[in-house]
């Protein structure tokens, strides 16, 4: 299967950690945080120590492997932005579409916002769905955290193998 090709793999796990960590670390911490992983393992952004961050990656790898899957799922995930934008705008697209002309496409708008509301409420739980299955994996398998880097001030670089 193309998810467990070892890129994509590697990157779906990273995803997974990234994310529980950031669920750790929103315990203590109020303030916006961000990550963006890949197959070699993840950026941190946020105004966050380095040894808060460190301390929350070594947990949220424990708790995975411990089996606390559901840490791999997190609102803030762009995959959430991406299916609420991609069914809202097809859903508000769909009345448009025939209208041969623009006379008919203003008559057609408020079908087509209705449309986009009810796209966006489909995918309230489309966005956690695609997460569970498909952008992260929470068995890290025998992945590690090899390294934690503070790049700058709220950037950390979590390193993994």
């Amino acid at each position: 299967m193309i998810l467990d090709l070892p890129l994509i793999l590697e990157t779906r796990r990273n995803h997974a950690l990234e994310h529980a960590t950031l669920h750790i670390l929103a315990r203590k911490y109020r303030t916006s945080m961000a990550g963006h992983s890949n197959p070699t393992g993840f950026f941190l952004l946020g105004d966050v120590t380095s040894e808060d961050v460190s301390s929350a990656a070594t947990e949220a790898m424990a708790r995975l492997l411990a089996g606390e899957s559901e840490l791999a799922v997190h609102p803030g995930c762009g995959t959430n932005l991406a299916a609420t934008a991609l069914l809202a705008g097809t859903f508000a697209w769909a009345p448009l579409r025939g209208a041969k002309s623009n006379f008919w496409r203003v008559w057609l708008i408020p079908l087509a916002v209705l449309f986009a509301a009810l796209g966006y409420f489909l995918s309230k739980p489309l966005g956690p769905w695609l997460q569970k299955y498909i952008t992260t994996e929470a068995d890290l398998g025998d992945m590690q955290i090899v390294e934690i880097v503070s790049i700058r001030k709220g950037v950390h670089r979590i390193v993994t193998k």
